[in-house]
This record gives C-alpha cells, structure tokens and sequence, in this order.
C-alpha cells in the first residue's frame, strides 16, 4: 500500500511542478509563441524563438525552483515516512528533465546549463524539509497536549 502511496505522490509532485513552470511560462504574453495551452508540445521551436533572451532563461530557473518547492511539498505531505527524501527524488527527475532539455535542444545560454544543477536539489530539499518541520511541529505539539492533560 505504501508503494502504491509513494508512485501517486511522486506523479502528484512532478504534475503540480510541470503545471507551476507552464503557468510560469504563460505569464508573460511577449513569451507566447505557442498556440496550446503548455509551451511543452513544440518546446523546440519554443525555446528557438526564446533563444537570445537571457531574462527568460532566469525566469525559467526561478519558476522551475519554485516549482520543484512546491511539488516537493506536495509529494511529502501524501508520503508516509523519508518525506524529504522523497522531495528529493522529485528533484532529481526535474533535474534528469532538465539536463534531456539541455543535452537535446541546444538553445540554452551557458549560465542556464550550469545552474540547473543548483537549483533543483536545493529548491527540493527546501520542500521536504518544511513538511518535515510543520509535521514535528505538530507532533511536538501533540506530545505536549497528552502530558498537560495528565
């Protein structure tokens, strides 16, 4: 059960990260050269048109880390144990997709190639760790309730 638990907060966390960077994306109307709803169906010819923007490439590494947070978040709030851990996994897959993109679509300025390394396991971890927080938070919480009824 716990397996069948982890697989759907592990897809629950790679959606909601996969939707905060397509939502990212659309924000601005100058950076919409697509006519579906995510950039993802025709990134090549994307990422061509948005090739000499350096100011969409910081953007991108920022929504990407915001939404390796929050589906980091996500995925440990459904796990049941190793929260952060599992933050981390959805950090690692991101980074795995990231460094596809970079390796397959040469469009990608230098300082994007060398900073996706340092956003995705940090931004992860930065996830994990407030669930973990909020959850010994409540739990200490708990413990300390029991002993005052006593």
């Amino acid at each position: 059960m716990n397996f069948i638990r982890n697989t759907i907060a592990v897809i629950v966390g790679l959606g909601i990260a996969g939707l905060i960077i397509t939502l990212g994306i659309r924000v601005f109307p100058q950076w919409i050269t697509f006519e579906a709803f995510a950039p993802f169906e025709h990134w090549e010819r994307f990422l061509q048109s948005m090739q000499h923007d350096d100011a969409f490439f910081g953007f991108l590494l920022f929504i990407s880390g915001l939404g390796t947070t929050v589906g980091g978040v996500a995925t440990a709030m459904i796990v049941k144990y190793a929260k952060v851990a599992y933050a981390i996994l959805i950090g690692f897959i991101m980074l795995f997709l990231a460094m596809l993109d970079v390796i397959i679509f040469p469009y990608h300025p230098t300082f994007y190639k060398i900073s996706i390394f340092l956003t995705f396991f940090p931004f992860s971890w930065i996830g994990g760790k407030i669930v973990e927080i909020i959850y010994e938070r409540k739990n200490k919480k708990r413990i300390s309730e029991k002993v005052n009824q006593l």
